[in-house]
């Protein structure tokens, strides 16, 4: 074991784990091993699909892009394809639980580690917030259906003024401002309670919400295609010209606008992601990992292009500013489709709560693994003995998100979470080029092709996407980040294992991934 270092401060910030703690660590967990390449890739669509189809894509096109939100995606699925690589190279090297954090902390050091700890807050925690509004807006649709309403001034952010297809929502003579988020606050802790009491359970209901999310979402491109194509040049001629709407503003309309979109959606494929941090439970890593990141990059794609299209052709895109922009364009079906528009508000509330949950139980793991390390306090990495997960840790994280999900707008949620995924994202590629040298004879499952420049590139796409986020919200980006980096020297750089020369290596069993479990 190695010494506790004597070195300066820069010293200590960048002191890296040896690839040889990293994968001793792998060796030693005690997470079972369950998730074949087919179970990875289930994991990356059940948590991809939610956040973009069914609650951001509506604000994208509204404000920003209008019918060219079509190429927004094209934009944020080209740069996630760079940063997928990346992943893809370092989940076939590196298959162990924290995903990015694990990655800086083996490649470009401890203190890297540390702010990308702060980053995946932003990139998991924030998006349940994100994706549990979300499915708030898409229960108040469902049960309005039924004749159910719920007050109207708890189903919005505090001090918003509540809108619908594209103007204020007028009750009794006075515009609605909402209070707080209810139905947005109960899921997260609902679903905190079920990462609680049984992960494994949790698991094996994953793999069947998948299928029905999947299942809601071709119904939704096959009526919803049928109908577009049965009414096209005037769809087109109504709801698509100009399909680039003239620009009006920074980041609103125009080239500029879809770049903006572009931001916007990008945190929806953070499902990829979320597949690196089942590394330890992986069977065969090295060729899973990729399999499972880049194959469920693709097949979501493909599903956003055809949903966007339909939803832009069938509705004007500025009534689309709503957290359900699904909801909105079945209703617009006709009345011979009221059926299945409940059907699809169905599968979307199913969907979306499977989505919160992967990224509330992904966000746990990485206070887990960082907790482990040193760097937050132990109580994190704790695992309750009845239910073998880390009870406290989810517990903060549940309550966490649930408090975002009920006070904040989700637009300034969503910026938020673009931000901490895509400056994740340029620090993973900036990790893949620094392992490619530190260690060129290292084994590696996957490469990226074309190194050093589908890295490169990945690194300044990301960056760039990021200067189209607005002001306040960079603003508020960087003062967290301040408070990030004071915490590390306060209490992180102290209680480093690594600091002192050692790690934990007898983490205990905390049950499987909540994710699909069953047989190749």
């Amino acid at each position: 074991m190695a010494s506790k270092p004597k070195k300066s401060i820069i010293g200590q910030m960048f002191a890296r784990k040896s690839i040889a703690q990293v994968q001793h660590e792998t060796q030693t967990s005690e997470l079972k091993r369950s998730l074949g390449k087919w179970n990875l890739l289930l994991l990356g669509v059940g948590c991809i699909i939610g956040a973009g189809i069914f609650v951001r894509t509506g604000s994208a096109a509204a404000l920003h892009a209008g019918p060219a939100v079509l190429l927004s995606f094209v934009v944020a699925g080209i740069v996630c394809a760079f940063a997928g690589l990346c992943y893809a190279e370092l989940s076939s090297t590196l298959p162990v639980s924290g995903s990015a954090y694990t990655y800086g902390y083996t490649t470009l050091g401890e203190f890297v580690a540390w702010i990308m700890g702060a980053l995946l807050l932003l990139e998991y925690g924030l998006a349940a917030s994100v994706v549990a509004v979300g499915w708030g807006g898409y229960v108040v649709s469902l049960l309005a259906d039924f004749g159910l309403q719920i007050p109207p001034q708890f189903t919005g952010p505090a001090g918003y003024t509540l809108m619908r297809d594209g103007v204020p929502v007028v009750v009794d003579g006075q515009t609605v401002t909402t209070i707080f988020n209810l139905p947005a606050f109960l899921i997260c802790m609902a679903l905190a309670g079920l990462l609680v009491v049984g992960v494994s359970e949790s698991a094996k209901v994953n793999n069947v919400i998948v299928a029905i999310k999947v299942s809601v979402l071709a119904a939704f491109i096959l009526v919803g295609g049928a109908i577009v194509l049965g009414n096209l040049p005037d769809l087109v001629a109504t709801n698509w010209v100009p399909f680039i709407p003239e620009n009006t503003g920074p980041g609103e309309f125009g080239v500029d606008g879809i770049m903006r979109a572009a931001s916007i959606v990008f945190f929806a494929y953070i499902g990829f992601e979320a597949v690196s941090t089942a590394g330890q439970e992986a069977k065969n890593p090295a060729k899973d990992m990729p399999f499972g990141i880049i194959g469920s990059l693709v097949v979501c794609t493909v599903i956003y292009m055809l949903v966007a299209a339909i939803m832009t052709l069938l509705v004007p895109y500025n009534t689309l500013n709503v957290p359900d922009p699904v909801a909105v364009v079945v209703d617009n079906f006709g009345a011979q489709w009221g059926w299945l528009a409940k059907i699809i508000k169905i599968g979307a509330i199913i969907g979306l709560t499977s989505v919160v949950l992967v990224l509330m139980y992904a966000q746990t793991r990485i206070f887990y693994t960082m907790a482990r390390d040193g760097l937050l306090p132990k109580v994190f990495s704790r695992v309750n003995p009845r239910f073998q997960t880390p009870a406290l840790n989810t517990i903060v994280v549940g309550v966490v998100t649930a408090v975002a999900a009920g006070f904040f707008d989700i637009n300034v949620l969503g910026d938020m979470t673009s931000v901490g995924t895509l400056a994740a994202f340029a620090i993973v590629c900036l990790s893949v080029i620094y392992l490619r040298r530190a260690a060129p004879d290292l084994p590696r499952g996957f490469k990226v092709p074309l190194y050093p420049v589908l890295p490169v590139l990945g690194i300044l796409s990301c960056l760039y996407l990021i200067t189209t986020v607005p002001w306040d919200v960079l603003k508020f980006f960087m003062w967290y980040m301040i408070g990030g980096v004071a915490l590390y020297f306060i209490y992180g750089i102290r209680n480093s294992n690594l600091q002192h020369g050692d790690w934990q290596d007898d983490a205990p069993d905390m049950g499987e991934f909540p994710g699909p479990v069953a047989g190749d």
